[in-house]
């Protein structure tokens, strides 16, 4: 492993919320999937692609997929999900647990940077992101998918049953486009561009299950034994047959060196 400056991270992502997301890897990834494709069409055949916050591997194993005969590099601070990431890994896939605010990426070595929601949480991002473009050969590409605001997603509607969720830090720290095209342009990048997306989002087989799982999750777990009750009344209106479903929305942002 190499250096870790963003110790808060670290201790969280190597601690519960790492050991939810591994123990949990399939439920997490039926959540997340949907927007798998919006980021593989920045992978050509040959791509060598770098995967930041890779968690438990799934976009990285689909971007080795389609890169065919590229060189692919998971990275992520979580010890538990890349235990997870390497029992299913693809044969041209590395997983390193690392920092990529202090990572020591060879210049010019990536065509290709992608993240799943997995940018969101660097302590200096522009120190991070100043880090990928250097990893990034002249002309390569930056492709991620981050949280919008909250408000007016069904998202919003059901943890804002709990509580009002912030807005500005940790997963919505890139809500923001204005500020994402700034943090991106004093890393180095240009053509920023930041498209809005949605996917459905699978949260379990019925409210009650989906409930369990939501009240599990590292930013829902502090409201306390009361919270899953609640969840179940707010999960109600995205109950189907077989499914609680959710339409989630996402900020697809690009960029090159």
């Amino acid at each position: 492993m190499t250096g870790i400056v963003n110790t808060e991270q670290a201790q969280a992502w190597n601690g519960y919320e790492g050991g939810h997301w591994a123990e949990h890897a399939d439920r997490y990834d039926a959540v997340n999937s949907g927007f798998n494709e919006f980021l593989l069409a920045a992978v050509g055949p040959g791509d060598d692609v770098v995967d930041l916050g890779c968690g438990t591997g799934q976009l990285t194993r689909l971007a080795a997929a389609r890169s065919g005969s590229g060189r692919v590099l998971g990275l992520d601070l979580s010890g538990p999900m890349l235990a997870t990431a390497r029992d299913r890994s693809a044969p041209n896939v590395v997983f390193e647990q690392a920092d990529v605010q202090v990572y020591p990426f060879e210049e010019g070595s990536f065509d290709v940077a992608l993240s799943r929601f997995g940018v969101m949480f660097y302590a200096d991002p522009v120190a991070a992101f100043a880090r990928v473009r250097r990893a990034l050969r002249p002309g390569g590409r930056l492709a991620f998918v981050c949280l919008t605001e909250p408000a007016g997603t069904d998202l919003g509607a059901v943890f804002g049953a709990l509580a009002p969720l912030p807005s500005g830090v940790g997963p919505a720290s890139l809500a923001d486009p204005a500020h994402t095209r700034s943090v991106l342009t004093d890393a180095g990048f240009r053509d920023v561009t930041c498209t809005r997306v949605e996917a459905d989002q699978v949260r379990g087989r019925d409210v009650a299950d989906a409930a369990e799982f939501i009240a599990g999750w590292g930013p829902v777990r502090h409201h306390g034994p009361d919270a899953e009750a609640v969840l179940v009344e707010a999960l109600r209106p995205f109950a189907e047959p077989g499914a609680v479903r959710l339409r989630g929305a996402a900020w697809l942002v690009t960029a090159v060196r």
